[in-house]
């Protein structure tokens, strides 16, 4: 009966086998580990199958003729004249062991597919026939070592791009990693083989920019922007909404009666699409100047679009457009830190935060599942916008026990999350005092 065996000098592994009343040694490139030895001995497991059976053919297995093998005295096939294989082949057949990348790369997106969003699926196959198959695709996907995806990541790296002189930043590197880590791993617990990705962790990212706009710039936004954007700039400021659901928002998802926006879709390459997460879907409050500022946008468009914020032709607005021709223009123009309309939703969390709302129930308006994010993102912004002088716990003494050392003011911006325009809340206050 056959064995596996490891070379003394370089510690790789060896099938010692008899054929045809001789002793044959195969050498590999395998090295001594017990995933690459249970490989291994699969392989001579079939092997003496086929010789048991009378149907193992030696040159077709091993590319080399039986002839071609010379022996000593004893009979022992002479150690290094056996061809060494740098993968090894099933027994009775040329066929590589594992199946190409490219094989098996389209094998495994053809089922996962069904699982993913559209646009998801859009990035997926752009990574896989963009970056992973020029590099891995002719190799067999377990011949792919972390070396070679070491190498790889740091050649992403160097990509630069299109539009630009900077290189790819490390989330998009990333982001091109993540199928290859899902494929190899894959076909490593198919094919049983230790994955190329193993202990390769994902590139350090920055921490997320965080600049929400103070409440005198979101004053200034509103009375300078276009008269048509309006409506449009009070919902982004002051419920959160990203971009795609923003974009996305249909007419039939806003219930004046209930004071309710139902976030259901997401408008996303050119498409509306399901959210991303169960919890992205939810129910956001309007407050008075939303409110307001619907009923606005509904009476101008005289309700002959589905979209909230269409455009001429009734379409969704074009998110680059909107960025370029609109967004950039204004904060240039008010002398604003040009930055992502997504700091428009950074906005309506420190706004939120500041006027004293409950965490959870800001939490379930940005659509996330905890409040861990909430406090991680944006809790070093509160102190800026709210009072840190013992003040809040005064009035709450005052009030609780009856005394009169002060009378209880209610604050700009909490009076402003609540639906009151700024002008107004000043105006109170100061007639309050």
């Amino acid at each position: 009966m056959g064995s596996i065996r490891a070379a003394p000098n370089k510690g790789l592994l060896f099938m010692d086998f008899r054929f045809q009343g001789r002793r044959l040694r195969e050498y590999t490139l395998l090295t001594d580990t017990p995933a690459d030895r249970k490989r291994l001995q699969k392989v001579l497991d079939n092997i003496e199958k086929e010789i048991a059976q009378g149907c193992f053919d030696y040159e077709k297995t091993f590319a080399k003729p039986l002839t071609s093998v010379r022996y000593t005295d004893d009979g022992d096939a002479k150690p290094g004249i056996s061809r060494i294989v740098k993968s090894t082949p099933r027994a009775g057949s040329m066929a590589p062991s594992t199946p190409l990348f490219k094989d098996f790369a389209m094998t495994w997106y053809g089922e996962s597919e069904v699982a993913w969003r559209r646009s998801y699926r859009v990035t997926q196959l752009g990574a896989i026939n963009q970056y992973l198959l020029p590099h891995f695709g002719e190799k067999e996907v377990s011949q792919i070592t972390k070396a070679d995806v070491l190498s790889f990541r740091a050649s992403l790296a160097k990509v630069t791009v299109r539009s630009s002189q900077s290189t790819l930043s490390n989330r998009r590197v990333n982001a091109v990693l993540k199928p290859l880590r899902q494929i190899l791993n894959e076909a490593a617990d198919r094919f049983d083989f230790t994955s190329g990705f193993t202990n390769v962790k994902p590139l350090r990212l920055k921490r997320s920019d965080v600049e929400p706009f103070s409440i005198e710039d979101v004053q200034k936004i509103l009375s300078t922007c276009r008269a048509d954007y309006r409506s449009y700039f009070t919902v982004r400021l002051f419920t959160g909404l990203r971009s795609g659901e923003v974009h996305g928002l249909k007419w039939k998802y806003v219930d004046f009666e209930r004071r309710l926006i139902l976030v259901r879709e997401s408008f996303v390459m050119g498409e509306d699409e399901d959210l991303k997460t169960d919890c992205s879907q939810r129910d956001i409050h309007m407050s008075q100047i939303v409110f307001d500022a619907l009923k606005a946008q509904r009476q101008a468009s005289d309700g002959l679009v589905k979209y909230v914020f269409g455009n001429r032709e009734g379409k969704p607005l074009n998110n680059k457009n909107f960025i370029t021709r609109v967004w950039q223009p204004l904060l240039r123009h008010l002398s604003l830190n040009v930055r992502r309309p997504y700091q428009m939703r950074h906005t309506a969390a420190t706004l939120w935060l500041a006027s004293g709302e409950a965490p959870e129930w800001i939490a379930s308006q940005l659509g996330h599942s905890t409040t861990e994010m909430l406090f991680r993102v944006y809790s070093r912004f509160v102190p800026n916008l709210t009072r840190r002088d013992g003040s809040a716990f005064e009035r709450l003494i005052t009030m609780r026990m009856g005394l009169n050392h002060g009378q209880d003011q209610v604050a700009p911006l909490q009076m402003v999350a609540h639906g009151t325009t700024l002008a107004e809340a000043t105006s109170q206050l100061a007639n309050h005092v």
